[in-house]
């Protein structure tokens, strides 16, 4: 099938699988980036701020690769078998297609794929509320834009190695404490083959401690994840940033331990906002995430680990990756690592998700109620068939209906869009362009809600 859905538990289908390898030299699958994607995108800057809401990865291009997830080196329980090479959905990203590539516990991502809608809410659109959490300590940011060795200094210590072992093996990635009580947020994938396979969590701390931890609750539809550790500390919090904030070219540093190097620090700039990545997380997980991109060197093992600006401010969780290789793509003997092209989750959607699953354990996603055909070819997604009752029904939508905009900022085709309602919260409103029949009409939905 080749449809996506942006309601019903937002599955997206059709979605073709491409290979890759993990540093345990075991092929792992994942999901190729949109068809598509044009040169020029000039919806990667910034909103009017009228439309900013609120705070809270065929044989591609000569040497580039496909989307790919991407672990930490690891000690596999079995010896891997190679495979051949698969032949990954083209895709154009900034004129390449590009490979988006996880980088920390590797794992695959399946075709059953989660969907939803982005950016500022509508002129008449509801906004989420403002944070109400105890989340990150602001006594730990600098009181003004420092040097990185100040940065460094202050995040460190608040910086964790998570380290996984199940049956099918041993791997690693980052975290970070938010809360001083033990709570670290991480990604979902550095976690999940903990949770799918019944192995151990263990947390590595800057001063060399260890600590066994649980999972508190996890994300796969954001890539997120909060665990936590009991009789150790007190733990020292880092501050949250805005990420709603971030400016292109703005200086940035990743501190995590690639490579299962703990405690690495590198940095760099703001390279970009609002990338629309589809990143997966498992046999059954797939992520879209609405990201911010840095040239800083992040690496494998990197994942989970936070993106800070020059007040030691989190601004993000560093996630993904893209690769390039001189070799069929995702052959087992092929490694990847740093191009400068690294993604992270904004920490205003981080910030969100982790107290949800603080809260409650469990973590909601917006979705619209209609399917989007990852067949059209865009520009604009096409919907498919519409939920009953759904606020895509309630606002009028029907099958067929191309949606071409969302709260002023243009739709380039279905992964767009799903990217951008996973952007706003349940009980949003949000106002989408479309046209039908050659006409163009618009509609106010109000999103519904999903866990996962």
């Amino acid at each position: 099938m080749s449809q996506s859905s942006v309601g019903w538990g937002d599955r997206a289908r059709g979605h073709q699988r491409v290979e890759s390898t993990s540093h345990s030299g075991e092929p792992h699958r994942w999901p190729g980036p949109g068809p598509n994607y044009p040169a020029g995108r000039p919806d990667f800057e910034p909103p009017p701020p009228w439309a900013r809401p609120t705070p809270t990865n065929g044989t591609p291009p000569a040497g580039v690769t496909g989307l790919s997830p991407l672990g930490p080196k690891t000690a596999p329980a079995q010896p891997p078998t190679a495979r051949g090479p698969w032949q990954p959905r083209r895709g154009v990203l900034v004129a390449l297609a590009v490979a988006i590539a996880l980088v920390a516990a590797a794992a695959g991502a399946s075709a059953g794929v989660l969907a939803t809608l982005r950016f500022g809410p509508a002129l008449i659109a509801t906004e989420p509320p403002e944070p109400d959490d105890d989340l990150g300590s602001a006594g730990s940011a600098l009181p003004k834009p420092s040097s990185v060795a100040e940065v460094a200094d202050a995040v460190l210590p608040s910086v964790v190695q998570i380290k996984v072992s199940s049956s099918e093996g041993n791997s690693s990635g980052s975290g970070f404490v938010i809360r001083a009580d033990g709570y670290i947020l991480t990604n979902n994938h550095v976690i999940a083959p903990a949770v799918k396979r019944n192995g151990t969590i263990t947390i590595v701390f800057h001063d060399g401690e260890e600590a066994k931890a649980s999972v508190v609750g996890r994300s796969p539809s954001y890539d997120l994840a909060v665990v936590r550790v009991k009789g150790v500390g007190p733990l020292k919090p880092v501050a949250l940033g805005d990420s709603d904030r971030v400016r292109v070219g703005e200086p940035v540093v990743a501190i995590g331990s690639p490579l299962g190097l703990t405690g690495t620090v590198t940095s760099g700039i703001v390279s970009a906002r609002n990338r629309p990545v589809t990143a997966g997380g498992g046999d059954s997980e797939m992520s879209f995430i609405n990201a911010i991109q840095t040239d800083a060197a992040v690496n494998p093992g990197n994942s989970g680990g936070p993106l800070v600006n020059l007040r030691a401010q989190v601004v993000g969780v560093n996630s993904a990756i893209a690769t390039v290789g001189d070799r069929a793509p995702f052959r087992t003997d092929q490694q990847e690592g740093n191009i400068g092209v690294g993604f992270s989750i904004p920490v205003n959607q981080a910030r969100r998700t982790a107290d949800q699953i603080i809260r409650t354990g469990r973590a909601v996603y917006p979705v619209v109620g209609a399917v989007v055909d990852v067949r059209h070819q865009g520009p604009g997604a096409r919907l498919g068939e519409i939920q009953p009752g759904s606020g895509a029904d309630k606002a009028g939508l029907q099958r067929g209906d191309i949606v071409t905009a969302i709260n002023g900022h243009k739709v380039t085709g279905a992964e767009d869009l799903i990217v951008r309602i996973r952007s706003f919260v349940p009980g949003q409103r949000v106002e989408l362009v479309y046209t039908r029949g050659g006409k163009t009409g618009k509609a106010i939905v109000t999103l519904g809600e999903e866990t996962g």
